[in-house]
């Protein structure tokens, strides 16, 4: 018989695609030959002349397939989709794209992963939410959810209702980002409910931080940077922040991928101060993943009396320059939303890894 699951999220930012990742790795390694494909996708990019959605392209990485638009992300929702659609619905066969590429996957693999998109309902406008593709497949549906225990229970509560509308039959629910000290109080308590409601938990995944590392390039974006030293280094993973006003307060010995912000006036001292500390405490590597030199409003060009270019280019440090102040360069790294892609591949094996660690497939209600 052939299998399929769709694996949707209550909402973003929730960790569905890693979950995803995990759960496509643990059935392969069983020597099933597995399918994925995102139905419905709203962040694309370019690719060959087509748009695919981004996770449909992390996928093809990882999973080593050609990917290809109409079979792997039939359905893209960009800029001005759904307005074309209200406008004139009948120009947009979307229901019969994706049944075209289900049927195309399910005729060459032994089971096809579905990745949902967005909270229970993104889609609705097109009649595409993700309750009504998981119908439109036939595709038991895994929940994934961010942990807790009220606003867990509640939250499941909520989303799964859309689903059961649509008659969806659910083959379990999975927790992720628990704090590793309220994994088994989480675990307890809502696999109770989930008990109550006849839905399987499938696992519970600690929160990991590393997970959530941003790469220096999706800080720049952020803070509308300029980068004026060493731009192949914008890979670099950031773990940590620190302002040269509070570097005193921080362990040069124990710290990597930190990134230094300091005003154009602060930034020859606080490398100074660096360079000082790790030759003191014989740190050959520098801690620094990048510097950011704030602006005041102002985007600076150049740096005029900078005093440690060879060292920045001998350690190959990125240097970027941004107008925003300090508080707001701060402000805007906090608010980033980090995201699994093909720059981050090593978080995805990490991913993969927490998944086989900590879910049993074996319990999927199919």
């Amino acid at each position: 018989m052939q299998k399929r699951l769709y694996i949707a999220a209550t909402n973003q930012h929730v960790g569905k695609t890693t979950t995803t990742l995990g759960i496509v790795q643990a059935f392969r390694q069983q020597g099933i030959r597995v399918g994925y494909c995102k139905p419905v996708g709203q962040e694309a990019v370019d690719l060959d002349n087509l748009q695919v959605d981004k996770d449909a392209l992390l996928f093809s990485t990882m999973m080593d397939f050609d990917l290809v638009a109409r079979v792997h992300s039939p359905v893209i929702l960009g800029r001005g989709a759904t307005q074309a659609f209200l406008d004139e619905p009948g120009k947009f066969p979307y229901r019969r794209s994706i049944e075209k590429a289900a049927a195309i996957l399910e005729n060459e693999y032994e089971m096809v992963i579905y990745e949902g998109t967005g909270h229970p309902g993104v889609g609705s406008v097109v009649g595409l939410s993700n309750a009504d593709v998981a119908d439109l497949l036939h595709a038991p549906v895994i929940l994934v959810v961010e942990g807790g225990i009220g606003y867990t229970i509640d939250r499941l509560n909520l989303c799964l209702s859309l689903f059961r509308e649509k008659g969806a039959s659910f083959a379990g629910v999975i927790i992720n980002k628990v704090h590793p000290d309220k994994l088994e109080k989480v675990r307890s308590y809502v696999g109770e409910k989930l008990a109550e409601w006849n839905i399987p938990l499938l696992g519970v995944l600690p929160y990991d931080k590393s997970l959530l590392y941003p790469l220096l390039d999706t800080i720049r974006t952020a803070i509308n940077g300029r980068v004026l030293y060493n731009p192949e280094g914008m890979n670099n993973i950031v773990e940590n922040v620190v302002a040269a006003s509070l570097m005193g307060s921080h362990n040069f010995e124990e710290e990597q991928g930190v990134l230094l912000v300091a005003s154009k006036n602060r930034l020859n001292e606080s490398l100074l101060a660096i360079q000082k500390l790790c030759k003191l405490k014989g740190i050959e590597k520098s801690p620094l993943a990048g510097v950011i030199i704030t602006g005041d409003g102002k985007l600076i060009h150049t740096l005029d009396g900078f005093e440690h270019e060879q060292y920045v280019n001998e350690h190959r440090i990125p240097l970027m320059a941004t107008p925003l102040d300090t508080y707001g360069t701060a402000v805007k790294i906090s608010h980033l939303e980090v995201k699994i892609n093909v720059q981050t591949l090593g978080k995805a094996r990490r991913a993969i890894e927490l998944v086989r660690e900590n879910v049993d497939l074996t319990k999927i209600r199919w």
